[in-house]
C-alpha cells in the first residue's frame, strides 16, 4: 500500500537517503527543509508518516495549537543553559488504520531508525549534545522493540550508562511494554507517546498512553510474602529500583523516568 511520508530536515541528513528508499518501494515522499515550511504546509492529516530532523532554537516558530499540525511536529522543551536542541521525531499518529499491516509499519520504522543510527556524531559535538527525541506510534510490541534499541544506542553514545553494567534496557521496556498492554490493550488504533531527552549528565524519558490510567498506589507490594505469586506491580518496582527519579501524573497515564550519568552525578 502506497504511504504518504513527509521528512522535515534542515540539514539533509535523513531526507535524501530516505526520500530514495522510500520512492523506490512505491510511497509518495514529500521533503522540506525546515519547522517553519512545515507550518506553512498547513494540516499534515494526508501523511502517514512525518519525520522531523531539525535543530531548533529557542527562538523557533511555533505551531498555533489549533492549526493541526501541532500533533507530529517536536515540541521541545529548552531548560537553563540551553538555546539549542538537536530534535528529532518519528510520528505516525496519522497512520491510516485500513489495511493496516504492522509489518508493514515495523519496517518503515526500523528503515528510518537504522539510516538515522548511522551517522557519525563527532566526539567533541557529543559532549556539549542536548538531545530531544520523540516517537508516537500505533501500539504495537514490535515498534516498541525498535524504538528501545534506538533509545539506548543513542544514551550509551551520549555517555550517560554503559549498557552492559546497567538496567536501564530493562526500566524502558517494562515502560513501553505496560503502555501498550496495560494501557492501550494492545489497540493499534490507540497511540503510545514516548519521548527523551538526553545529554551526557542525563536521560529523562517520558512515555504516554491513551488509557484510563491508574493510581500507582493501588498496585499490590510485590515484596509482601502475601503477593509472592503475584505478578502485578513488579514492573513498576523495577522501574523505581533502576531510575533516580520516577513520576506519574495524576490520571497515571503519563511515566516520566529520569536516569543520571554515573559520571555527572546531581
Amino acid at each position: 500500500m502506497q504511504r504518504r511520508i513527509l521528512i522535515i530536515d534542515d540539514h539533509d541528513d535523513l531526507a535524501s537517503a530516505l526520500g530514495e528508499v522510500f520512492s523506490h518501494v512505491g510511497h509518495d515522499v514529500r521533503c522540506l527543509a525546515s519547522r517553519e515550511e512545515a507550518i506553512k504546509l498547513g494540516p499534515l492529516e494526508t501523511f502517514d508518516i512525518v519525520i522531523s530532523d531539525l535543530d531548533v532554537r529557542a527562538d523557533a516558530e511555533t505551531a498555533p495549537p489549533d492549526c493541526g499540525i501541532a500533533t507530529c511536529l517536536p515540541n521541545p522543551t529548552f531548560r537553563e543553559g540551553t538555546d539549542r536542541i538537536k530534535v528529532f521525531k518519528l510520528c505516525a499518529a496519522l497512520f491510516r488504520q485500513e489495511e493496516f499491516v504492522e509489518e508493514e509499519l515495523r519496517q518503515i520504522v526500523a528503515t528510518v531508525l537504522d539510516y538515522k543510527i548511522r551517522f557519525v556524531d563527532k566526539e567533541a559535538e557529543v559532549q556539549r549534545l542536548v538531545e530531544h527525541i520523540e516517537f508516537e506510534l500505533p501500539s504495537v510490541i514490535s515498534l516498541m522493540h525498535i524504538v528501545l534499541e534506538y533509545l539506548m544506542r543513542r544514551v550509551e553514545k551520549l555517555g550517560v550508562v554503559k549498557p552492559e553494567q546497567s538496567n536501564l534496557f530493562v526500566a524502558l521496556d517494562e515502560a513501553f511494554v505496560n503502555a501498550v498492554k496495560h494501557g492501550n490493550k494492545f489497540d493499534a488504533k490507540k497511540i503510545v507517546r514516548i519521548a527523551a531527552e538526553i545529554s551526557p549528565s542525563e536521560a529523562k524519558f517520558t512515555v504516554e498512553d491513551e488509557g484510563e490510567g491508574f493510581d500507582v498506589n493501588t498496585i499490590p507490594d510485590p515484596l509482601d510474602p502475601q503477593n509472592l505469586f503475584k505478578t502485578s506491580g513488579r514492573g513498576v518496582l523495577f522501574i523505581y529500583n533502576i531510575m533516580d527519579e520516577v513520576s506519574y501524573n495524576s490520571r497515571g497515564n503519563r511515566l516520566t523516568m529520569v536516569k543520571r550519568s554515573d559520571e555527572h552525578p546531581a
